[in-house]
């Protein structure tokens, strides 16, 4: 019965409880997961919920510790702490293999996840996947000054155009992000992976994509890249393009 309202799931960190909406539907799973302080009914996982009803595809989409409706407090979450969300969702709630959909942070996450359960993941669609973004798109980028505060208070807020208070940065966050960093070495997995990307994007590069594809040591990986879109990649068209590559991959 697709579930018409919010459900959550217990975790392995005691009382926490990831929210969750799940479809059933024939075909192998999809499973959607967001952005960086983004949840569950955003526009892609909206949009590809509406799809999926449509064609009668198994659908779920979640929110992480400590966002949209799971509880937990934000500031409280790490990469180490993430990195089990979406492994939870697979174990507990989806039969078979799942094409996962990551975007943004989600695509970091769901790489982490197709190497923690290759066996439970079919294949990879990455939407501007933010892949090792503790490092390269936060710390590195942040001034001598913001570094320095992040050290002495153990925490900052990043301005975003996405969170008018912008995000909040913790030194936890950036120093345990060293431990699950990918692009320094080949990334071991072998399966199918489509990424997605905006060539407008001022959130996450473009070109972090072609080095990721690169470091993949699957041969089975494509990057298309949207001379006009930007991060969010939310337009019709762009949501057409996603769709596309999920439909050709879904068995």
């Amino acid at each position: 019965m697709t579930a018409l309202f919010t459900e959550r799931l217990e975790t392995a960190m005691g009382p926490q409880k990831l929210a969750y909406r799940q479809q059933a539907g024939e075909g192998t799973g999809l499973v959607f997961c967001g952005g960086f302080r983004s949840d569950m009914t955003g526009t892609k996982a909206t949009a590809l919920a509406d799809w999926a009803r449509e064609k009668n595809r198994p659908y779920t989409r979640f929110d992480y510790f400590g966002h949209g409706a799971s509880t937990g407090a934000f500031t409280d979450g790490t990469m180490s702490h993430w990195r089990g969300d979406i492994p939870h969702i697979l174990d507990h709630l989806c039969e078979g293999p799942q094409i996962l959909i990551g975007s943004s942070f989600g695509g970091w996450l769901s790489l982490m996840a197709a190497l923690d359960r290759p066996q439970k993941v079919a294949a990879l669609v990455l939407i501007a996947p933010a892949v090792d973004m503790t490092e390269r798109l936060m710390w590195a980028r942040f001034s001598d000054k913001a570094r320095d505060k992040l050290m002495r208070e153990g925490l900052v807020y990043d301005p975003s155009e996405y969170d008018p208070e912008g995000y909040p940065i913790t030194k936890a966050l950036i120093e345990d992000g060293r431990a699950h960093l990918m692009l320094e070495a080949p990334i071991e997995i072998n399966m199918p992976v489509r990424i997605l990307h905006g060539q407008k994007d001022d959130a996450v590069p473009w070109d972090l994509s072609l080095e990721l594809a690169d470091r993949l040591v699957t041969d089975n990986v494509e990057c298309h890249l949207i001379k006009n879109g930007d991060h969010r990649l939310s337009e019709p068209h762009e949501l057409a393009r996603l769709i596309e590559l999920i439909e050709a991959l879904a068995l």
